[in-house]
């Protein structure tokens, strides 16, 4: 992965291990013990997003295409978001990582809290919002187009208000503030 995988680690998203936005992280951590199949699944996946952190990056970004495709481009919006977000991070190429961050912001602009909470009832999917824009931010970044890095990052800033005043969400005021830094 590339320079601004620091990024993603700091957001929580990058590994599994952290929360992600709004908790989907530790939603789909938690689901191999819970009643959603989907989850589920997503949450043996974050093995493979391990796995790809020793090496093995081509074995769990498959693993996730897989189910990607069974999914669906119409699948459960709170699921796309969860494992584009994922997918998003096992790309070797920005442009990819960019179209996959981009599926995870239009299945979080389609979900809705209701949704959100039948999983988690303190989920709230305004607080999705910076670590994604953090993220689209990162990869314009990544392909040279920093206007549009700044205008993603501008709407990062935007939303901090969502976050929780825990670890996650100091972590992701971090980044915000480390790439606000590389873009001067």
């Amino acid at each position: 992965m590339s320079d601004t995988s620091d990024v993603r680690a700091s957001s929580g998203w990058s590994d599994g291990a952290d929360e992600a936005p709004g908790a989907a992280g530790s939603a789909a951590g938690s689901a191999a013990g819970g009643d959603d199949p989907v989850l589920t699944r997503i949450g043996f996946g974050l093995d493979g997003v391990q796995a790809a952190q020793r090496g093995r990056t081509a074995e769990a970004r498959a693993s996730f295409e897989a189910l990607w495709a069974a999914l669906g481009e119409r699948g459960d919006v709170f699921h796309r978001c969860v494992l584009a977000h994922y997918l998003a991070d096992l790309q070797d190429d920005p442009q990819a990582e960019l179209e996959w961050d981009r599926r995870a912001l239009a299945a979080a602009d389609s979900l809705t809290a209701e949704r959100a909470q039948t999983y988690e009832s303190a989920l709230q999917v305004r607080a999705f919002y910076p670590s994604l824009h953090l993220n689209l931010a990162s990869d314009h970044l990544k392909l040279g187009e920093p206007d549009l890095a700044r205008e993603q990052l501008e709407r990062a800033v935007r939303s901090l208000d969502a976050l929780p005043e825990d670890a996650y969400g100091a972590s992701i005021r971090t980044a915000v503030d480390e790439l606000r830094q590389r873009l001067r």
